[in-house]
């Protein structure tokens, strides 16, 4: 190759570093460089903006592309010569959960497989003589990260690493036996191998998480990168400490995680966990039990590397925000939560936006509540009542949908805002009014935070026996296919007793950005409008791209979808479908690694059926058996791309 050329190459590899590009196939990016070989000197052209291009929906007309990850979009890159390039998108999977990959000590695991305390691998035993060990068919919160001075035999790019959490597998092989929150999350480390060609990235080696220093995880749903390089875990749905003794689902938990039923204690769950990846691709786990036990979908750590916008995946859930003392460090701070206030709507119309004012819950290390979990019962704690015992000193709330009485022990503030901190947040009259809220995200440019509500039913409609009049949240009419709610993001805040809150980044106030519609069950049966989004769970945003990714929980799209919605043009594109009756999860919007951008992606449970696959479900449900395991499996891995036009300028 002549020295010209060399040059050029290197140009055109400069250039790429500065665009926002996914990893593209080898050919596609041998013909790149090849097409960059002559001609005048092109990268002085920068790059100005991204838009997707939106599939269609599968059919039945293609029974097989409803069957499984279908991708027929685009990303078209806008650069400031005014030319375009296209790139065609793809899904690449690493694996799917069940296959046997690399430990990269020359042996193999089970991806997404279940272990024990002792890191022993647990037996589905449901089909007697077909035993094996248990493997999720849920894969959730991936985090893609590098670590400074990485260094894992078997990568002859560069490594790269992704955080991969599985949230729960929805049953045993027998396909009869529900295991849902049965068994201990795992979660692994992925040791990738970045071809610095082109970007693409291959599985070397899979470890798996040794969580028993943090009593083990439970329901690890959404995960989220922090600023400084840790995969933020979560663990969703509480146990509730108070009706465990006759909890079967909790019992079996902790029978699969301990050996015994009464061992697990339900104050170690609820919390979130942090996870640092080593230079080895092995990695350490710690839980912040300071962030509030509520049902944490994921954090959000705004730029400033303290503040934490937290999903509360519950009904009669609420905004709450931790304010750590340190940058980098969640292991001590401040717990609030949120009073919303006149003005809520779901109207994108009415383009109106309901103040957010602050409850100081307390503030604590992780070390002085991890102890309090470990001494007290929740009668040290306060009395709850089901029924109204006629007695002042119990205060009425509604929490977890349900309405109770409680009286609070004297002196248990701080355990009661730490380890009963749906109940506590309640007895305070903070907003715990939300159904399902999800996601969260940041737009750090604008200073917007985003908020994914899956429904908006039940305790957020008024007249229902959940909803709290008064509380700020309260709508005429459910609307099932839930919206994305953005928060406007302010400092020199002060709390409800007049103390200052220290963050640049607190909410001030919630406006609905997007809402889905309920239908009439369409000719497939979607029963939510499948040209919007429905039931949004995951949400990331890209800076660089200028675009918010929403993955659906929708049980009224018959195929859920994966999206993006530019917040300037306000264009939503359709980029991939999931497999029937599976959800969107995983995702995690990565503007740039050595150069590369990523969209991470996965699903769950595919061919789950509902009412709404009735029409489907005949045609579907061999195909997805015969492509992901007998529905026991399901794929963990990204957004791939190639260009339509190969040339500079």
């Amino acid at each position: 190759m002549s020295q010209s050329s060399l040059t050029t190459r290197r140009k055109a590899l400069q250039f790429l570093a500065g665009v926002p590009m996914l990893p593209l196939g080898a050919t596609a990016a041998t013909s790149f460089l090849t097409a960059c070989g002559g001609g005048s000197d092109s990268t002085s052209a920068s790059f100005v903006s991204a838009s997707f291009t939106s599939m269609a929906a599968p059919t039945l007309a293609n029974p097989a592309a409803m069957a499984t990850t279908t991708v027929g979009s685009a990303l078209n890159v806008t650069l400031s010569d005014n030319s375009v390039r296209s790139f065609q998108l793809a899904y690449q999977p690493f694996f799917v959960t069940g296959d046997m990959v690399s430990d990269g000590k020359g042996g193999k695991l089970l991806a997404g497989g279940y272990y024990d305390i002792n890191n022993k691998a647990i037996t589905d035993t449901s089909v007697a003589g077909s035993e094996r060990q248990f493997f999720s068919d849920s894969p959730d919160g991936t985090s893609l990260l590098t670590v400074a001075n990485a260094k894992v035999d078997g990568v002859k790019g560069k490594p790269v690493f992704a955080v991969v959490q599985f949230e729960y597998t929805t049953w045993a092989q027998d396909g009869k036996t529900d295991m849902y929150g049965k068994l201990p999350s795992p979660i692994a480390v992925l040791t990738l191998d970045q071809d610095q060609d082109t970007g693409k990235l291959s599985l070397v080696k899979y470890h798996n998480v040794d969580t028993s220093k943090v009593h083990g995880l439970w329901i690890t749903c959404g995960a989220s990168l922090s600023p400084w390089g840790t995969h933020l875990s979560s663990e969703e749905y509480e146990p509730d400490a108070f009706s465990i003794a006759s909890n079967t689902m909790f019992k079996a938990y902790s029978k699969n995680l301990y050996g015994n039923e009464a061992t697990a204690n339900p104050y170690h769950y609820g919390h979130m966990p942090e996870v640092t990846v080593n230079a080895d691709g092995t990695a350490s786990i710690k839980k912040h039990f300071c962030m509030g036990r509520i049902s944490h979908e994921l954090v959000q750590v705004m730029p400033d590397q303290r503040t934490a916008l937290m999903g509360d995946d519950a009904t009669n859930s609420a905004y709450f925000v931790f304010v750590a003392d340190k940058e980098k460090d969640l292991s001590s701070g401040s717990l609030y939560v949120a009073k919303v206030g006149s003005g809520f709507s779901i109207d994108p119309a009415a383009n109106s936006a309901a103040a957010l004012t602050w409850i100081k819950l307390g503030s604590a290390t992780s070390a002085e509540i991890e102890n309090l979990a470990n001494t007290l019962k929740p009668t040290d704690i306060m009395t709850v009542k089901t029924t109204d015992p006629a007695d002042a000193s119990y205060t009425k709330i509604v929490a977890n949908g349900k309405t109770e009485w409680i009286k609070l022990n004297p002196g248990m503030e701080k355990a009661a805002a730490f380890l009963e901190t749906h109940r506590y947040a309640a007895y305070l009259g903070a907003s715990l009014g939300f159904t399902k809220m999800e996601g969260t995200t940041v737009n750090a440019k604008d200073k917007i935070a985003y908020s994914a509500l899956q429904n908006i039913q039940s305790s957020m409609v008024a007249g229902n026996a959940a909803n709290v009049p008064g509380n700020g949240i309260s709508v005429p009419k459910q609307l099932v296919a839930g919206a994305v709610m953005a928060l406007n993001l302010r400092g020199g805040q002060k709390d409800t007793d007049g103390g200052a809150i220290n963050s640049e980044w607190m909410p001030a106030d919630t406006k609905v950005l997007m809402a889905g519609e309920d239908i009439t069950a369409d000719a497939l049966g979607n029963t939510a409008n499948p040209n919007k989004v429905a039931n949004p769970d995951n949400l990331k945003f890209s800076e660089k791209l200028r675009t918010l990714f929403i993955g659906e929980d929708s049980s009224q799209h018959v195929n859920n979808f994966l999206w993006a919605y530019n917040v300037d043009t306000k264009q939503l594109s359709r980029l991939m479908s999931i497999p029937a009756g599976g959800e969107s999860t995983g995702l995690h919007a990565v503007d740039e690694i050595n150069g590369w951008t990523y969209i991470m992606s996965n699903f769950q449970h595919a061919g789950d059926w509902g009412s709404i696959h009735s029409v489907v479900k005949d045609t579907l449900d061999p195909m997805i058996r015969a492509n992901y395991k007998n529905k026991s499996g399901a794929a963990v891995g990204y957004l791939t791309g190639t260009p339509s036009q190969m040339k500079l300028g």
